[in-house]
């Protein structure tokens, strides 16, 4: 396990500190940099983690020793920090790693949103933890950070046709006919977003847009 250091193991390590007093809250949406993966199906985080910029009227910048676009918004006493990730999806981990190392952050004020290919398209689910599942930057998370007990919002994009290669086709775009459900997916997972840092997790589970 992740350790820095103090000798500390990451995952205990950061139940401490006074990020709690603070109320920092880390949102990550997950995804690929660049033009070239722009609104394709595996970057449904970035997508989420845009219209929060939006909502909070911030711009996402690049700091010095930190591989990610990040924001900094203070509401209602609590600081947020929004953050997509400049590493590539499968290396998130380590910007996620930093990112909790630099704010001090708990586990369970860290939120990750991220497609799924297992969820239907356009449905959303939010969770408290689990595991990474067969997502390659959620596994990144975990094996970097040695953690899963922090909260996440899964995107659904739905699987491959049959006989497609998975590659492929997480990094395909949305048909014309799919995208205004999953337009009304990506702000739905921004608002649980919202819910989360309000109101908590269990509010934002229950009030989780189920889509279509």
């Amino acid at each position: 396990m992740f350790s820095e250091g103090d000798g500390v193991p990451f995952a205990k390590r950061y139940f401490w500190g006074d990020s709690m007093e603070k109320e920092i809250f880390l949102i990550v949406g997950l995804g690929n940099p660049g033009e070239k993966y722009a609104h394709t199906r595996h970057n449904a985080g970035f997508e989420a983690a845009d219209r929060l910029a939006k909502r909070w009227g911030v711009t996402l910048k690049k700091k010095l020793l930190l591989p990610g676009m990040t924001a900094e918004i203070a509401e209602a006493g609590k600081k947020i920090v929004l953050c997509e990730p400049t590493t590539f999806m499968n290396n998130s981990g380590e910007c996620v790693k930093r990112l909790m190392a630099k704010y001090n952050a708990a586990p369970d004020h860290l939120m990750v949103i991220y497609d799924d290919i297992d969820l239907p398209p356009a449905r959303i689910r939010v969770r408290k933890n689990g595991g990474p599942g067969t997502h390659n930057g959620m596994r990144s998370i975990v094996e970097k950070t040695g953690i899963t007990d922090f909260p996440r919002i899964r995107i659904g994009t739905g699987d491959r046709p049959a006989g497609q290669d998975l590659a492929e086709w997480v990094l395909s775009r949305y048909t014309r006919e799919e995208q205004p459900a999953m337009e009304e997916a990506f702000d739905r997972a921004a608002e649980a977003a919202v819910n989360w840092v309000e109101h908590g997790i269990d509010y934002a589970m229950n009030h989780a847009g189920k889509g279509t």
